[in-house]
């Protein structure tokens, strides 16, 4: 029988991470989550399975205050829903989730896991979808990818943004310091709806760009019409999938999300990168651009109505609506 035991000390926490979490996504890293438990300062509750051979076992956790339950560690909130996606529960073949979830000493519910995480749960339910552009299933080419389209389709979007791109576009990228304006036009567009509008999310969200700045992993795009700021957002490359984090748009200018969007995945064919990540969010324009969707899922200690129902009560994402 495995020894189970609980770890609240982040040190320690930090150490067991490292030792057993995969480092294949942006938010796979122990410096990504640590941004945000820095600033939210939820207390951390690793619940930890092991034997003779090690650690076979982890389930990391974090008491989040306002939802009185437990989320995914580092429990970054926003109207009490957690924001950090594509979350695991590291478990060798001799070990179940459910394992580990019934250590668990109060209320859970987990967001935005991977389906590995969850698929052997009863309770699994679909949390939300995430959506993708694949260049290489294009051949890194937009005009195979506009073929997905019906004619009337594209060529509706495409006048659009020809129609944009006539007031005078240009772009600059990798400026760290259109971090603020980033900010500011998105709590311009969404007000208390806005993740920036919590202190506490906006300087999480600032140390991990300093973060990916570092690392030389961010990516910062601005577009400016006719000299004016229209639009910016913030993404990062790594390990060749290029994750679209953040942003804020202009509503002097309707159409400019959609001529930003196209930007990074035009860009990401000419990079030859493997995936672009626009993350969850159910816009209406991320179905109406064929992107790949990805589903992610819940497990949560409350009946599944009522685990659904508070996941409905919150839009998503307050970024390139």
């Amino acid at each position: 029988m495995p020894k189970m035991r609980t770890v609240s000390d982040l040190d320690e926490c930090q150490q067991i991470w490292q030792q057993v979490m995969p480092t294949e996504l942006i938010t796979d890293l122990w410096e990504v989550r640590n941004c945000f438990q820095r600033h939210f300062r939820q207390r951390p509750n690793f619940i930890v399975a092991e034997d003779k051979r090690g650690i076979r076992g982890l389930l990391p956790l974090s008491w989040i205050k306002e939802s009185q339950c437990y989320g995914y560690f580092p429990g970054e909130i926003w109207r009490g829903k957690t924001w950090l996606e594509q979350n695991r529960i590291y478990f060798r073949s001799d070990t179940k989730p459910e394992d580990l979830l019934a250590q668990c000493p109060s209320s859970y519910h987990l967001r935005y896991l991977l389906s590995n995480s969850a698929k052997s749960h009863t309770n699994m339910i679909t949390d939300e979808i995430g959506y993708l552009f694949l260049p290489p299933h294009y051949n890194y080419e937009m005009q195979n990818y506009f073929r997905e389209f019906s004619r009337k389709s594209i060529k509706h979007i495409l006048r659009e943004v020809a129609a944009i791109e006539g007031l005078g576009v240009a772009y600059r990228y990798n400026d760290i310091s259109d971090f603020d304006l980033m900010v500011e036009m998105n709590i311009q567009r969404f007000g208390a709806d806005s993740y920036f509008y919590d202190s506490r999310f906006r300087e999480s969200f600032r140390c991990l760009a300093d973060f990916l700045n570092e690392q030389g992993w961010l990516r910062f795009t601005t577009l400016l019409i006719n000299g004016e700021l229209a639009a910016v957002d913030m993404g990062c490359v790594y390990r060749n999938v290029y994750s679209v984090m953040a942003g804020g748009t202009s509503s002097l200018y309707p159409g400019v999300a959609k001529l930003i969007n196209l930007h990074h995945m035009r860009w990401a064919c000419e990079q030859r990168l493997q995936r672009v990540d626009f993350l969850c969010g159910d816009f209406y324009w991320k179905k109406k651009f064929h992107l790949t969707p990805r589903p992610l899922f819940l497990l949560s200690s409350f009946p599944p109505e009522i685990a659904q129902a508070a996941n409905l009560e919150v839009s998503r994402r307050t970024v390139n609506a």
